[in-house]
């Protein structure tokens, strides 16, 4: 059984900073990527940032910067220059690739409100 453990969410004014943290139980290696994703109310899930197990990174805007310590089996995501349009629940997510069969696990989310 995967399980993701997000933390670090909270309330912070605008141009405040968060960083968040993914545990993952068990070998993060075996993931061939971790990400984090975000839903703001009415709205679908999107991706945020992704890493994959190389350290390659993928991102949607230029604010937030992912990281990850294999020793830790951690992920990270730290927010700078928040705005409130990125308050939303904030999803760590692992992707296992079996073959050409590909799994995605989530954790429960953590919320992350921006004041004005």
């Amino acid at each position: 059984q995967v399980q993701l453990v997000e933390s670090g969410g909270g309330l912070v004014q605008a141009g405040g900073s968060l960083r968040l943290s993914c545990v993952i139980s068990g070998n993060i290696l075996r993931f061939s990527s971790m990400g984090w994703y975000r839903q703001a109310p009415g709205a679908q899930r999107e991706l945020v940032a992704t890493i994959t197990s190389g350290g390659s990174t993928n991102y949607q805007g230029g604010r937030f910067t992912i990281s990850r310590d294999n020793a830790k089996n951690t992920v990270y995501l730290q927010m700078n220059s928040l705005k409130p349009e990125d308050t939303a629940v904030y999803y760590c997510n692992a992707r296992l690739n079996l073959g050409a069969v590909g799994y995605d696990y989530w954790g429960q989310g953590t919320q992350v409100t921006v004041s004005s």
